[in-house]
């Protein structure tokens, strides 16, 4: 029996889902690159120096609400903040935009939101009416906010990289997603054997995923002492509009770039998978965010005041 400690802090639970081990439901063609009989780890000829961009976000629940409407109805609501923002990362790194935008996400149609000393939290509609579905609104305007910035902040000899699986809406051509977690599996059995053979800077070929939105997608190792399998592995995504060519080309560039960014376990509690630039940006983020201790006592007393 073998045991491996896994390099991520236990707090931020585990970069692989017991369900990465079992294969997903989508349906995948791992054919169109190479064989499946003859899948072997890609080592791409090192890139050349090229700008990337990464964009991320973060968000975070600040007041937990009821809402009141006209005819005496109570309705639960959450004040949240969250904020998005693009770093552009070459011989250095550097924050090129940042934004935080503060919302009340509640049902009742027409609430004022909540004006406070820290800023206006204002209001965002929602159907949702339960915690879960008030966060999930949440994530959605993250999300909506990185497509904003994806689509306005990126240079055109730069690589775009999105922290996260591809959810941009409208898609950005040439986005590429950054995986750190693993929920699920795109390799077929008989394929599946291959992340144990990865090593630095080593790719699977490439999966086309055909649903439920197309994109090309493949696993590369981060630099790491490989004590299980999974170890250091990341996934990307492209969009699948990307011909196979230019998919093959971008995977080429991200698998042997990124390695040069990945933390190291004294720096960051999820090393190899949060880059710096990420995890910097994140930082920054919240920074930006503000106090949460202060904008709650904000909320209490603008709520207290009437708004």
């Amino acid at each position: 029996m073998r045991i491996a400690v896994e390099t991520w802090s236990p707090e931020y639970g585990t970069p692989t889902d017991e369900a990465a081990l079992a294969d997903t439901e989508v349906v995948v063609d791992a054919g169109r690159e190479v064989d499946p009989g003859h899948w072997d780890p890609i080592r791409p000829e090192p890139a050349h120096r090229v700008g990337v961009c990464f964009i991320d976000g973060v968000r975070r629940v600040d007041a937990r609400v009821w809402v009141t409407d006209d005819q005496g109805l109570t309705h639960q609501g959450i004040c949240a903040s969250y904020a998005a923002g693009v770093v552009q990362a070459g011989d250095r790194a550097r924050v090129v935009r940042a934004e935080v935008r503060r919302r009340l996400f509640c049902p009742v149609p027409g609430p004022e939101g909540l004006r406070t000393r820290y800023g206006w939290f204002e209001p965002q509609g929602s159907s949702a009416t339960d915690p879960d579905g008030l966060s999930l609104a949440l994530q959605h305007a993250m999300g909506s906010l990185e497509a904003e910035l994806a689509a306005d902040d990126r240079a055109d000899d730069d690589l775009l990289v999105v922290d996260g699986p591809l959810r941009l809406s409208p898609p950005v051509p040439g986005a590429i997603g950054y995986i750190k977690t693993h929920q699920r599996s795109y390799l077929p059995d008989e394929v599946g054997g291959i992340i144990a053979r990865l090593g630095v800077a080593e790719r699977t070929p490439l999966v086309f995923v055909s649903a439920p939105r197309p994109r090309w997608t493949w696993y590369f190792r981060l630099p790491v002492e490989p004590e299980h399998p999974w170890a250091g592995v990341v996934r990307c995504e492209l969009e699948g509009t990307e011909p196979l060519a230019s998919a093959a080309t971008g995977a080429n560039q991200i698998t042997t770039l990124l390695p040069r960014y990945a933390t190291r376990p004294h720096e960051d509690a999820r090393a190899p998978q949060n880059l710096h630039p990420i995890a910097g940006l994140e930082r920054e983020l919240r920074r930006r965010m503000g106090d949460p201790a202060l904008i709650w006592r904000g909320l209490r007393l603008a709520a207290a005041a009437g708004g």
